[in-house]
């Protein structure tokens, strides 16, 4: 048996925000990130509209990029002292990640990070709140999937936390809130997003529930991406808001692949300065591609990939190269490097490093969906492909 799940309500389109009048409640926390969405004007919104529909409202500030544990814990207490029966999260998917495992600590604080490590191993949660989900980017979609990402800084390692249980209950998917976008975010946010839907597409969950929501975002993403990159008010911006949420609608339920367990091993890993999740992704999932298509199934998911965005090719391994070179010149477009030498990693370091994040990579969550089996070896050669942009032959 399988299971497919999400939000119970996605509401979506210009002004959807406004929908927040209508939640039922006493109490709203809302959890937010850096100052963005306060300079925006778009936490007073939000506040005020929860006042509108007779909250008491107090907000968490200043979740910074990749969430601490640290954090996660002061935002449970906040939450312990305040007690809310919703907790209200808008922003990046920091804020968003951040305030699903201090919902997990709020209901139950005798809980451990380790447990929450564990894939599929939350408490139950609901027994004093539920969750709305606003994102301010149109990439990771964490408010429509089961996932979280929080950071060890002192371990140097990202965790994706992993339950049906935090799967938000109401989604805002407001075009509005992302017009304001840099450039330099709507190119990786944007890659993040293309890479959910092409790791849920080839991974070895994939359903026939997912497909269908994987290929569409695809075809969006590869459409609209650029188009949002260049014109913050133009339909490709909207696109890409609705492209991603539907791509993490797919991967929530099919999971994903080592394009991410490489991203969240690598992303803290070095002295030379943090790699943003998106565009690591970027950079990794040319090569990943390559890899996994040495895997009879997975070579004809992604020339099926291939098919639905018109290029061609006289068989399989023909239209799966014209996706990677598709995938190369986007990330040319959008000015992200094509390696992580390009990126600024300094060599001698990543040498040092490989073996450990190699390993630490083959250990990742999201590598026991990936297509293709792999082997700390195997993953070691993949990193050096991705550090000097090498394909790896298939």
């Amino acid at each position: 048996m399988s299971r497919f799940t999400l939000p119970r309500d996605v509401y979506y389109g210009c002004g959807s925000l406004a929908e927040l009048k209508n939640l039922k409640g006493k109490r709203a926390i809302v959890v937010t990130g850096g100052h963005s969405m306060k300079a925006s004007g778009f936490l007073d919104k939000t506040v005020n509209y929860l006042k509108e529909a007779g909250f008491e409202v107090e907000t968490f500030e200043g979740v910074e990029p990749d969430p601490s544990i640290e954090t996660v814990m002061k935002g449970a207490e906040a939450m312990r002292k305040f007690n809310p029966d919703w907790i209200v999260a808008i922003g990046g998917g920091s804020p968003i990640d951040a305030a699903k495992a201090m919902w997990a600590f709020y209901e139950h604080p005798d809980t451990t990070f380790e447990t929450l490590c564990t894939p599929f191993s939350f408490p139950h949660l609901r027994e004093k709140a539920h969750f709305c989900a606003i994102p301010s980017t149109s990439g990771t979609a964490t408010e429509v999937t089961a996932f979280s990402v929080i950071t060890d800084y002192a371990k140097g390692i990202k965790y994706p936390l992993a339950d049906f249980e935090i799967t938000p209950d109401v989604a805002i998917v407001d075009p509005d809130i992302v017009r304001g976008l840099p450039q330099k975010q709507v190119a990786f946010t944007g890659m993040d997003a293309m890479t959910h839907a092409i790791e849920a597409y080839v991974s070895t969950m994939a359903t026939p529930f997912t497909d269908p929501l994987a290929l569409k975002a695809i075809k969006m993403i590869n459409t609209s991406l650029v188009d949002s990159y260049n014109n913050p008010n133009g339909k490709g911006r909207e696109e890409m808001h609705y492209a991603q949420c539907l791509a993490g609608m797919a991967f929530s339920n099919a999971l994903l692949g080592i394009v991410h367990s490489m991203a969240h091993k690598t992303g803290a890993a070095f002295s030379t300065g943090h790699i943003p999740h998106g565009c690591a992704n970027a950079m990794y999932l040319p090569h990943v591609i390559e890899y996994n298509a040495n895997n009879k199934r997975a070579l004809e998911r992604y020339a099926q990939i291939a098919q639905s965005l018109g290029i061609e090719g006289e068989d399989a391994r023909e239209q799966t190269q014209g996706l990677i070179n598709r995938i190369h010149e986007l990330n040319t477009l959008l000015s992200i490097p094509h390696s992580m030498q390009e990126f600024g990693v300094n060599e001698k370091e990543f040498k040092e490093k490989l073996h450990t994040i190699a390993h630490n990579a083959v250990g990742d969550a999201c590598t026991g969906t990936n297509p293709n089996p792999i082997d700390d070896e195997k993953m070691a050669d993949l990193f050096e492909c991705c550090y000097y942009n090498k394909p790896y032959k298939f």
